[in-house]
């Protein structure tokens, strides 16, 4: 997001995509895992395209859409904004009833079940993937294909008080996890926090907290070259009970509130310390006031036995299958991945480009606490792409639950979610 500049994909030159390959294949290439979309042709952008996005995505893409438009006469980009409460709902009744539009955004953790139902189109072989961060790119993929690309990413560190943290006796975030529970103990005991850190227990959503713990210990959601769940892995095992004592040992609040309160816990300092987005960057400078901004600091998730790694989320933008206008469909993919695009539309959302170069733009370079993201996207991982994702992590939650509120014994927890996860299996 930052200057608009014209770009016509005609002639696109951008370091991130290049289209070398003329005309269309009336087949994509294979039909197995690894398969290759179709080349996109050379020509010019024609025709129009429908492309769904969510939320304020959904409502702010048709302004960037409009320079495609200019660059490209005759094109018409026609985008529908959806809630994200009925997204998924809308895709898979769309897919059954092959009404789905040419372009769309789809979230992280739906490509294995979409691309499993046979409704995405394969990503052409000219797109270079790896002018994308790694975790991003690996969200696109399923069984070796990879179905669209990273659109725009985020990913998980630690916010602290830092003026607070002084008081505690640090000065910057500790670098490991032993480190950062006695920090968090400290903020408690010498800053006057009521809870050190701030951590999810249980509900919707928490093994993205738990999980960055586990990723730097070195775990692997899969297991059996990738085809199977793996929960019950000792690297998850020591992280969930890590994740637990936070809650045993009264560092962290069991019983928090079901809607969060995390920016005035914050501000006030009644909780200095949690996990998060870049999106809680200006959430918490709101809550907060002048000058707040200057009161905390970002640091990356304290590393474990194999250093470093968090939770790599976002969306991707895909192509589907029964579009009529295939090659305008991907051009218009290529062009929101063009570094001065992707940092363009930064500027407009705030959304994290999940192109590489792109971090270079001033924008972007300025902004300290930003840098912090982008250094931990180089590390941060996502979950597999099996299509019955969405159902296994409600168990995984369900049973984090267990674990945080009760004191349920963790190896039981994850073995029970092992269990469920083998019963239900990965819907490849």
């Amino acid at each position: 997001m930052r200057r608009t500049t014209a770009i016509t994909v005609a002639c696109m030159t951008a370091a991130a995509l290049t289209v070398t390959a003329c005309g269309r294949g009336a087949e994509t290439e294979g039909s197995s895992a690894g398969q290759t979309g179709a080349a996109v042709s050379t020509g010019a952008a024609t025709g129009t395209i429908t492309v769904w996005a969510m939320g304020a995505e959904g409502e702010k893409l048709p302004e960037l859409a409009k320079e495609f438009e200019a660059a490209n006469p005759g094109v018409k980009i026609n985008v529908t904004a959806i809630p994200w409460d009925a997204a998924h709902d809308k895709f898979t009744t769309a897919i059954t009833a092959n009404k789905t539009p040419d372009v769309a955004m789809v979230g992280t953790t739906w490509m294995g079940e979409f691309a499993g139902l046979d409704a995405l189109d394969p990503t052409p072989s000219q797109i270079d993937k790896s002018v994308f961060f790694e975790g991003a790119q690996k969200t696109t993929e399923v069984g070796g294909t990879s179905y669209g690309i990273p659109w725009y990413v985020e990913t998980r560190v630690l916010f602290y008080r830092s003026d607070l943290a002084k008081k505690a006796g640090y000065d910057a975030a500790p670098t490991d996890q032993a480190g950062l529970k006695e920090m968090a103990k400290a903020m408690q005991t010498k800053a006057g926090a009521k809870w050190g850190i701030g951590l999810q227990a249980g509900g919707t959503g928490s093994w993205q907290t738990l999980m960055p713990f586990a990723w730097s210990n070195g775990a692997d959601l899969t297991k059996d070259d990738g085809k199977a769940y793996n929960f019950d892995s000792p690297e998850i095992l020591e992280a969930t009970k890590y994740y637990q004592s936070y809650f045993t040992d009264g560092i962290s609040n069991k019983t928090a509130p079901a809607t969060p309160t995390t920016e005035p816990d914050f501000a006030s300092g009644s909780v200095p310390m949690f996990i998060s987005g870049p999106w809680m960057m200006s959430a918490v400078e709101k809550v907060g006031g002048e000058g707040f901004k200057d009161k905390y600091n970002v640091a990356p998730i304290p590393a474990g036995s194999a250093g470093s790694s968090s939770f790599v989320g976002g969306s991707n933008l895909a192509v589907f299958k029964n579009t009529q206008n295939r090659d305008t469909s991907w051009k218009f993919v290529q062009w929101l991945a063009d570094p001065k695009v992707q940092a363009k539309w930064y500027t407009m959302s705030t959304d994290l480009p999940s192109v590489k170069s792109a971090w270079e733009d001033p924008a972007l370079k300025v902004d300290e606490k930003l840098a912090v993201f982008g250094k931990q996207l180089e590390t941060a991982k996502a979950p597999p792409s099996f299509a019955t994702w969405e159902q296994v992590v409600n168990s995984f939650d369900t049973e984090l639950e267990k674990v945080t509120k009760t004191g349920a014994d963790p190896a039981a927890a994850l073995k029970t979610v092992q269990q469920q996860a083998d019963s239900i299996g990965t819907g490849q």
